[in-house]
């Protein structure tokens, strides 16, 4: 389930370091109002026996911002979309945003305008193509991988079959990626982390792309990263 907020913020622009770096905060705090047991649960203990967090979230997004080289700009046009492919999860994110009249985004406060569920587009079991609107993060060892560089397919391949894993859904295969978008680097709670927009095709099963679309590719989908447009 995907849910687009429309915002307002009270900022011309965004700091660098709150573009991603509330989100994860964000998402638990909706999460903690309405389930504090849920809430505590995921944070801790991951979902279904693993660690991964079956959430995703963009950082705050803006039509018609002003560009200003090295500066995140605003706009009054602005949306940030949550989502899960868990049901328990994805209703108590609903609720939590049906009753809320303003997000904190570290130093902006973003007045919502309105909320609404975003309904997938028709999918069927095959080959598909995703394409991301926030970095896709993707790591080996110590290293933040780009599209381009050895081990990223090997290391997305496994990272959406464990997905698939904890959703007890078939994994897709045959993996590629069709196109990259620049290297970006965020800092998060001061914490480098470096990726890049993608667009990948594979085979996969048409609940497994569906489930991805509320989830995210990647790495650290509940910071803000790997959003499927």
């Amino acid at each position: 389930m995907r849910i687009r907020v429309d915002v307002v913020p009270d900022t011309q622009s965004l700091r660098w370091e709150d573009v991603h770096g509330p989100a994860r905060a964000v998402v638990y705090g909706l999460l903690e109002s309405r389930d504090e047991f849920l809430a505590r649960s995921l944070h801790d203990d991951g979902w279904g026996g693993q660690p991964l967090k079956p959430v995703g979230v963009t950082s705050p997004m803006f039509l018609r911002a002003a560009p200003r080289r090295g500066v995140y700009t605003t706009s009054s046009d602005g949306s940030v979309w949550f989502g899960s492919p868990v049901p328990e999860i994805a209703s108590v994110l609903v609720g939590a945003l049906a009753g809320r009249d303003e997000i904190t985004w570290g130093a902006t406060r973003l007045r919502v305008r309105g909320s609404a569920l975003e309904v997938s587009p028709p999918v069927s079991d095959g080959l598909v193509e995703l394409e991301t609107v926030t970095p896709v993060l993707i790591k080996h060892r110590d290293h933040w991988l780009l599209p381009w560089e050895t081990h990223y397919v090997e290391r997305l391949e496994h990272n959406l079959a464990h997905k698939a894993d904890v959703l007890g859904l078939p994994a897709p295969c045959g993996l590629r990626v069709v196109d990259v978008g620049p290297r970006r680097r965020f800092a998060v709670n001061g914490a480098p982390r470096i990726g890049a927009k993608v667009r990948v095709a594979m085979e996969a099963n048409a609940r497994f792309v569906n489930a991805l679309r509320s989830w995210g590719l990647g790495l650290e989908t509940i910071q803000g990263f790997g959003w499927i447009r």
